[in-house]
């Protein structure tokens, strides 16, 4: 990562308040949508994140792509499971973990939910910003986590 070598404090912190701002605003927006009735945002959250793995996740793998704390993790996790949305199988490689997957019925759900979701984004940051801006947007968020 490029660094600066004169960080200016101020407009550094004033930077990340407007992209707390934003987030938290759109957040708000979202979840007021009619699209969670079958998972929670939370929820849908893990869902998104399992249907991205390339397999069953361990605990620890989805922990890394969602905005939830380890023990609401599994909590959400156990709900889920109970809801017949995920499934629990052993781990073949390590005896003592358990590897996570989407059952056919989280598959539909998380596709229903998330295709309502993309229109939504679409919606608010398509119609708020340009292709260039959203590419610049995609550029400076990779770049503030490194990639």
């Amino acid at each position: 990562m490029e660094r600066n070598p004169r960080i200016d404090v101020r407009l550094a912190n004033e930077a990340w308040e407007s992209l707390m701002t934003a987030h938290a605003s759109l957040m708000g927006v979202y979840e007021s949508e009619d699209m969670w009735c079958e998972a929670s945002m939370s929820e849908y959250d893990v869902l998104y994140t399992v249907a991205k793995g390339a397999g069953p996740m361990r605990i620890s793998e989805i922990q890394r792509g969602v905005l939830l704390s380890q023990p609401a993790l599994s909590r959400a996790v156990d709900r889920l499971v109970t809801r017949g949305l995920l499934v629990r199988e052993a781990d073949a490689t390590d005896g003592r973990a358990v590897r996570i997957s989407l059952t056919d019925e989280g598959q539909r759900v998380q596709r229903d939910i998330g295709r309502a979701h993309a229109k939504s984004v679409a919606r608010d940051v398509g119609g708020a910003l340009t292709e260039d801006e959203m590419r610049d947007l995609q550029r400076l968020c990779a770049k503030l986590v490194g990639k």
